[in-house]
């Protein structure tokens, strides 16, 4: 039987590092319900970040094909190495995720057989201090996974999720790449130590294109941060400042595709963001 987490800890005198955002999920019935999300079979590949004390990963190694898994604390590489020795198709990397590519780096550890499958699943217990920038840096990614399976704090995931009337740049940002859904809400008592804050399991369908194809995806968020740059000012405002486009032609380009000048970024749709971002692209360019 496996060891538990806090055996673990004692064993081996691990102390949890703030510095890297460390809570390690203690409850057994979370990891299933990771793993359950994440829909694996032998013919998958998942890349994992943060392996951790190697928990989440025996449960993903029992059922993927491969499992490529990357810690950056270098205190729990040798243990993590010792304990999938016999495992030849587990891959522990010491690294930092958002340092890699990860289709590069699942290239250089992949068999030829599973090198040619280009289909990859990410499943992640990130740190809170590294959610916006490593979900960015997996959907940016070419190719992006297909799906994603991560534990984040609670009230970001709900922001991730959010409708139009309640958007935010990071929920525009997820929302561009894949369809985000919240699968279980999981309370701080589950982690050592114990976090101020409860967490969630989201997963995210990525999407086979991003959900705006009418501009690139670098000019998409060049102007949709700059509809969120002022909080609680109009788009008309917003837009004008963020762009050094004059408020003018800002209008005119809200007028014209449609939408009242007036309302503020955190109302409108990708569908909305889609036409209006061609015709302030031309308006930048000008």
């Amino acid at each position: 039987m496996a060891e538990s987490v806090m055996e673990v800890v004692r064993r081996y005198q691990i102390d949890p590092k703030k510095s890297l955002g460390q809570n390690f999920l203690i409850d057994a019935s979370h990891l299933d319900r990771i793993v359950a999300a994440a829909e694996l079979d032998r013919d998958d590949v998942v890349l994992e970040i943060g392996s951790g004390l190697g928990t989440l990963t025996r449960r993903l190694a029992a059922q993927a094909g491969q499992v490529v898994t990357v810690e950056l604390d270098d205190r729990l590489i040798e243990l993590l190495r010792a304990d999938f020795a016999g495992q030849p198709h587990v891959h522990i990397v010491h690294n930092d995720i958002l340092a890699i590519d990860p289709p590069a780096l699942l290239a250089e550890f992949l068999p030829p057989a599973f090198a040619k499958n280009a289909g990859y699943k990410v499943v992640a217990n990130l740190p809170y201090y590294i959610t916006s920038l490593a979900l960015r840096h997996i959907l940016e990614a070419s190719p992006p996974p297909t799906l994603a399976v991560v534990m984040v704090q609670k009230e970001v995931a709900e922001r991730i999720c959010a409708k139009p009337g309640d958007l935010s740049l990071l929920a525009i940002s997820v929302q561009f790449y894949a369809n985000p859904r919240i699968i279980q809400r999981v309370s701080a008592g589950a982690f050592y130590p114990t976090p101020k804050v409860d967490s969630a399991i989201l997963r995210l369908d990525v999407l086979p294109q991003p959900a705006v194809t009418t501009v690139a995806p670098r000019e998409f968020f060049t102007i949709v941060r700059a509809g969120f740059g002022q909080k609680r000012k109009q788009l008309a405002n917003s837009l004008s400042a963020g762009l050094a486009v004059s408020k003018v032609v800002v209008q005119e380009a809200l007028t014209d595709v449609g939408i009242d000048p007036k309302r503020r970024a955190e109302t409108l749709t990708l569908a909305e963001w889609g036409v209006l971002c061609p015709q302030l692209e031309q308006a930048r360019t000008r």
